[in-house]
């Protein structure tokens, strides 16, 4: 039976929750425990696959189809479990499911109400694979105080006290802010924030402090006393270069044996690190940078590429060298020259996205990457964009384009080399789409299998003629147009096992030039860096040598 981690954000931040979950996850792994990390979201999106991505950050994908918080990408790179569609839950679904129960008469007539009907339903969402793990931790999105959050707050109050004297404990996360002027930490803040907690009946067990600075022993003691929590178990989380300096930055703090503490584990095994000094080694003592630019349209948010950017840094750390990032918003050059924004770059990388806008320029920046031999990696839209200005500056299709960009017009003005995905094969059935079908949770969702050309750049990437990846999209490359684009050059070396699907095409004449209708950046971690992208970071190494 698994003991259960709440972990709670304070009023006035709750700013690093997900880090520090994951963080604590990769500790009691290294102590030998097996753990399983868990995301409430208080909040109505039933699908993040709906919002916009300067809305929500990034959605991220589970092998199973999920789409979920960017919270669960972190989750995995820390702890290398992958994450299940049962590891994240909004308000609305849970909503959504009690209406569903209404309607069919499993409450058999009763009022409905939030209490006990709605949190019963969260209850059953925390108990889902709990005789599988040592440790179910469970991060509740938002503050506490957000009224958003109430029913979550009462649910795993009773869940707790539901539970065995002893199995759940509550780990609170609040900010320490540092007044200048007077040069103090203030503790106030946190003080309340307990208070409010304390309000709905959950006394944190463990308090974890943000700080820019050293928090002092007497603050400690003060923070201690005020808030009813043991002093060893006020842990300092101080700002760090880098997310992956977290474990390391957290066992020096002592957030692991509070744990342990808080649940009388004793004795604890003693932690195996040696991988998470090994990740800090590979962050702090590069030898060398390279410059990656990447093509998108939502550069103003960066968490909008969030699993992208990490993955990137992952292909550093295989290669030793420290990735330098550079955003650059395809809109610049839809109808401008692409080099005055695309030189100097070592290599560069177009992710997915959707809609028609910035198109134009990420199929400059795939001819700007094919004409110069810098390297490419085009991701889901990226690949169809790399498709699309083969067969228009190649092939001879001038009007090559995406029918989703004729969806959105209304009209017909492209020729559609990239098509609206009507059916493909699931497991052992067929799934099938309309073009007018409702937006959430109806693309091509979750893992499936590849079969890579023996051969082939992504063969020997990979090492390996058979794949496994994530996918999110709605729209495919038309194999109608393989004969017509291979005859020039483009390889088409990973389809679907059926052979009906593009997966990947390569340019063979060129160094490093890939496109994938996949996601590989939502499978890296820092101890196992996606070979794509540790492949990619070492082409665009050659390429720095070049230049």
């Amino acid at each position: 039976m698994a003991r259960y981690i709440f972990i709670t954000g304070g009023v006035v931040s709750s700013l690093g929750k997900g880090l520090a979950s994951a963080a604590l996850g990769a500790l009691l792994q290294a102590r030998g425990f097996s753990v399983r990390l868990r995301k409430l979201d208080p909040y109505l999106n039933v699908d993040p696959g709906t919002m916009s991505p300067f809305e929500h950050g990034e959605v991220f994908v589970t092998d199973d189809g999920a789409e979920t918080d960017l919270d669960l990408g972190h989750y995995e790179r820390f702890t290398g479990v992958p994450a299940r569609q049962t590891d994240s839950v909004s308000s609305g679904r849970i909503y959504s499911t009690v209406l569903e129960k209404e309607r069919r008469g499993d409450y058999l007539g009763k009022t409905i109400q939030v209490v006990p009907h709605v949190t019963n339903e969260i209850k059953e969402f925390l108990k889902i694979g709990e005789d599988e793990v040592d440790f179910m931790l469970c991060e509740i999105g938002g503050t506490v105080g957000d009224i958003e959050g109430l029913p979550f707050f009462e649910a795993i109050r009773q869940f707790a006290h539901d539970k065995k004297r002893g199995q759940c404990i509550f780990m609170h996360l609040t900010l320490l802010p540092y007044l200048a002027a007077s040069g103090e930490l203030k503790t106030k803040p946190t003080q309340h924030s307990v208070k409010e907690l304390q309000s709905i009946g959950i006394a944190p067990d463990i308090l974890v402090c943000r700080s820019e600075h050293p928090i002092p022993e007497k603050e400690r003691e003060k923070i201690a006393l005020f808030c009813n929590v043991r002093k060893e178990a006020v842990v300092a989380a101080y700002d760090l270069k880098s997310i992956y300096e977290a474990p390391l930055a957290y066992h020096e703090q002592g957030l692991d044996q509070a744990v342990l503490d808080a649940f009388d584990i004793s004795p604890a095994p003693a932690p195996n690190l040696a991988m998470w000094h090994d990740v800090y080694d590979r962050i702090h003592n590069p030898e060398g940078h390279v410059k990656i630019a990447i093509v998108g349209k939502y550069t103003q948010l960066e968490d909008a590429y969030k699993s992208i950017a990490e993955a990137l840094t992952h292909g550093g750390m295989a290669n030793r060298v420290k990735v330098k990032i550079e955003w650059v918003d395809a809109e610049l050059f839809d109808r401008a020259d692409a080099a005055p924004y695309l030189e100097g770059y070592h290599a560069i990388l177009v992710p997915g996205g959707f809609g028609e806008r910035g198109t134009e320029g990420k199929i400059k920046a795939a001819q700007f990457a094919r004409e110069k031999n810098i390297p490419y990696l085009g991701i889901c839209l990226g690949m169809q964009m790399a498709v699309i200005e083969a067969a228009r500056n190649v092939a001879g299709l001038a009007k090559a384009g995406s029918e989703e960009f004729d969806h959105e017009a209304g009209g017909k003005r492209f020729e559609p080399v990239v098509y609206h995905l009507k059916e493909w094969v699931q497991g052992n059935h067929t799934v099938a789409r309309k073009a007018d079908d409702d937006k959430g949770g109806t693309m091509r969702l979750g893992a499936y299998t590849a079969s890579l050309k023996p051969g082939s750049k992504v063969a020997e990437v990979y090492a390996s003629t058979t794949i496994e990846e994530r996918h999110r999209h709605r729209y495919e490359v038309d194999t109608k147009y393989r004969e017509r684009l291979e005859s020039v050059g483009l390889m088409f070396s990973g389809m679907s096992p059926d052979g009906k699907l593009p997966e990947i095409v390569e340019w063979q004449d060129h160094p490093w030039f890939i496109g994938v209708q996949f996601h590989p950046e939502l499978k890296s971690k820092p101890f196992a860096p996606h070979p794509l992208f540790a492949d990619f970071v070492r082409a665009a190494v050659e390429m720095s040598r070049l230049v």
